[in-house]
């Protein structure tokens, strides 16, 4: 599973040029290329990054930062500002609204792929991480292997890359159809009962003699990881 990253930018050549070099990185990349849109999007889709562009139509990046940070839902989102306004005072007012980075145009590919790396190791390790870990569950991306406190389980690449996606978010409420996008992808059409199934299968393989089952199933809206399952 990669990161999601949303651009908020208007300016159709960086955009376009920010999610090829995004996309060939490894992220997963949407846009934006105006504030009430990115907005409805940063609700529906909770991106990992928001990469929000200072000047935009009908909504500055400074307002969609601070509506960001006002919602609980949305305020821990990492956001960084792209902007070509480069005065201390500038950069100043765009952390204090709650920007986690700030880019001054024109940069370079590199850095804008080091600095969300960094401001993603550190907002949420388990996505930037080769191994991420939920209670006595550990998940290796790199060896592609699972385990269960000393046991290890065997899934199949679809149940692999599930487990992974609830493992990034715990807690979170998936929608079938936001894991249909996410494990699937968004060109495969999968019928919603299909994330049912191997949501079964997953649970099958990871609750065995008597373990109690991390994945919580919420009526009408999606499975989670149990976040007081860890405790």
């Amino acid at each position: 599973m990669s990161a999601r990253i949303l651009v908020v930018e208007d300016e159709e050549a960086l955009s376009a040029l920010l999610e090829y070099n995004l996309s060939k990185e490894g992220f997963t990349v949407s846009l934006s290329a105006d504030g009430e849109d990115a907005l409805i999007t940063v609700e529906e889709e909770k991106p990992d990054l928001v990469l929000l562009d200072w000047m935009l139509p009908s909504l500055s990046g400074i307002e969609i930062c601070r509506r960001i940070r006002a919602r609980a839902e949305t305020r821990e989102i990492p956001v960084i500002m792209l902007t070509a306004r480069g005065e201390e005072d500038d950069r100043i007012r765009g952390l204090d609204t709650g920007a986690d980075d700030y880019l001054t145009k024109p940069f370079s590919v590199p850095e804008l792929t080091a600095r969300v790396r960094a401001v993603l190791r550190r907002a949420r390790p388990t996505i930037s991480g080769e191994v991420a870990t939920f209670g006595d569950l550990t998940l290796d991306r790199e060896t592609r292997r699972v385990r269960r406190g000393s046991r290890e389980v065997h899934l199949g690449p679809t149940e692999f890359r599930l487990l992974d996606c609830l493992m990034q978010r715990p807690g979170r409420v998936f929608s079938r159809e936001q894991l249909l996008d996410l494990v699937w992808g968004h060109d495969v059409y999968v019928e919603a009962r299909t994330v049912d199934v191997h949501v079964g299968r997953l649970r099958k393989a990871i609750n065995r003699r008597g373990e109690r089952d991390p994945i919580r199933t919420v009526r009408a809206a999606g499975y989670a990881l149990d976040e007081t399952y860890a405790s």
